[in-house]
């Protein structure tokens, strides 16, 4: 047996030990190069107020530009001083203090993509090193200036060398799915991007959401498809798309990555991100990613087994019009003698029993969700 093997092994080992879809915030749709410490706190002060962490949302994310464009003498990423003035060390204990996690942004690459700090190319035992020590919890690992090489190797680097910390640090590969990180990325890294970067807007998050599910069977517990963050809350979209975008991320087993401000966030921005029923469909802990089954025209129907031998649907309308959308039994999986409860997981009531399909009337580009429960 190779060491090659044994060593994946092991990292397949440590990785599975993160086995559920982890709920973050992120400061890059929102606040794109514009953060600092005190901004973070005030979000991490926010997670817990609002009850969003109780809820299981329990990471801050810190994207580009935070670093100086020069390491140290010693070779060392440095943090901003105008940024972070009480340091990286003194930001992570207060959120950990808050019962938190925290992340950082890195670059597989000479560069990262706002080309204002370095990436850890060449620099990966010794960057990890300083993550671990200052108390990360999680590291975004982007994609540029990577001057061509194999994204496996660069990936695979970072990998080893954050496994050789000792300190448990979600790895998250931002590859953007050039190459189809589903198909090599599971051995290296808790999730992997399927695509380029979401925009706020419905042509954005619906190419992204359909580029995703292509790769649904390559997912499952410790290792998560990742189309990229939530926008919900930030304005370019309605509620309805929001909804949409929210209930086919949870559906596909997706991270559940906030990325506005919740420090003013309103009551609908709220309701979509604080929804236990639907974070209980993103949490199963069955882990098989929901996929598109049917499509007849702008109508969809999305579907995904839960534990209990139960169903999620989502019933999507991809259309301008209010239109009626059904599932039959025979498109969900189920036995044309079953009997099942419906739960609508947005309305937050249950139609008792329904046999051999489910129908509803949706909102233009809205959706309906439910589980079904055979009895």
């Amino acid at each position: 047996m190779s060491y090659v093997f044994l060593f994946l092994e092991k990292l397949k080992g440590a990785l599975r030990a993160l086995w559920s879809v982890l709920f973050r915030w992120n400061s890059f749709n929102h606040f794109p190069c514009k953060f600092n410490e005190e901004l973070l706190r005030e979000i991490a002060d926010a997670m817990v107020s609002t009850g969003l962490s109780a809820l299981g949302y329990e990471y801050i994310n810190i994207d580009d530009c935070w670093a100086e464009l020069d390491r140290d003498s010693k070779g060392n990423l440095v943090p901003k001083a105008s940024l972070f003035p009480s340091g990286m060390k003194a930001l992570a204990d207060y959120i950990h203090s808050k019962g938190l996690k925290i992340g950082i942004y890195g670059d597989a690459g000479t560069l990262t993509c706002t080309k204002l700090m370095p990436g850890s190319l060449g620099y990966e035992e010794q960057d990890a090193n300083t993550f671990a020590l200052w108390g990360i919890d999680y590291l975004k690992y982007d994609n540029c200036h990577n001057t061509g090489l194999s994204p496996q190797k660069r990936y695979l680097k970072m990998s080893k060398a954050l496994l050789k910390t000792g300190r448990p640090i979600f790895f998250s590969l931002c590859e953007w799915g050039q190459e189809d990180p589903a198909t090599w990325a599971p051995s290296l890294g808790n999730s992997w991007r399927t695509t380029g970067d979401i925009k706020d807007n419905w042509e954005s998050m619906t190419s992204r959401a359909d580029q995703n599910d292509a790769w649904a069977s390559y997912a499952g517990p410790g290792g998560w498809n990742d189309p990229d963050m939530l926008e919900v809350g930030n304005g370019g979209m309605s509620y309805q798309e929001y909804r949409s975008h929210f209930s086919i991320w949870a559906l596909a087993k997706a991270p559940l990555l906030i990325g506005c401000d919740i420090r003013t966030m309103d009551n609908e921005t709220f309701e979509l991100l604080s929804n236990k029923e639907v974070i209980n469909v993103n949490q199963d802990k069955l882990g098989i990613q929901g996929k598109k089954v049917k499509k007849t025209g702008n109508l969809e129907v999305w579907c995904g087994p839960l534990s209990g031998d139960r169903v999620a649907v989502v019933l999507w309308n991809r259309g301008s019009q209010k239109a009626d959308i059904s599932a039959k039994w025979k498109d969900i999986g189920l036995k044309s003698s079953v009997t099942a409860e419906a739960r609508d997981l947005w309305e937050h009531s249950t139609i008792p029993s329904v046999q051999g399909e489910l129908k509803a009337t949706v909102d233009a580009h809205g959706c309906k969700m439910y589980v079904l429960t055979p009895s």
